[in-house]
């Protein structure tokens, strides 16, 4: 059995709670995002960049960026802990899970940082 230090909620209620409401935001911007594209009749860099020079646009990308963050973490910790566990990999599983855990963790901050210096630095 793996604890749940490394897990984003207290307990997988949490966790699941925290998928499903990341999913719903990603399916909102995805659908507005598709809907611009196609509902837009001069869709180029112009409409592009206005569209992203509103603040609510930046404020809707920064949460949809937030999400992708929270219900990546969430999955990918689901799928090590049922992976990488002492029986079906031996003993050197918590090793595995950790150092996992740990290149997953830092990527995802990576790519969070960096979204929001794109979001926001221009």
């Amino acid at each position: 059995m793996v604890t749940t230090v490394t897990s984003f909620g207290r307990s997988g209620v949490f966790d699941w709670l925290y998928q499903r409401v990341t999913a719903v935001v990603l399916a909102a911007y995805t659908l507005f995002i598709v809907g611009f594209i196609f509902l837009t009749d001069d869709f180029g860099y112009q409409a592009w960049s206005a569209l992203f020079q509103n603040f609510w646009m930046r404020i809707f990308s920064l949460v949809a960026l937030l999400s992708v963050v929270v219900h990546a973490w969430i999955g990918l910790w689901s799928v090590v802990t049922d992976y990488l566990t002492n029986r079906m990999m031996g003993p050197k599983a918590t090793v595995l899970r950790v150092l996992a855990q740990t290149v997953l963790g830092a990527v995802a901050v990576i790519y969070t940082v960096w979204g929001i210096q794109i979001l926001w630095g221009v």
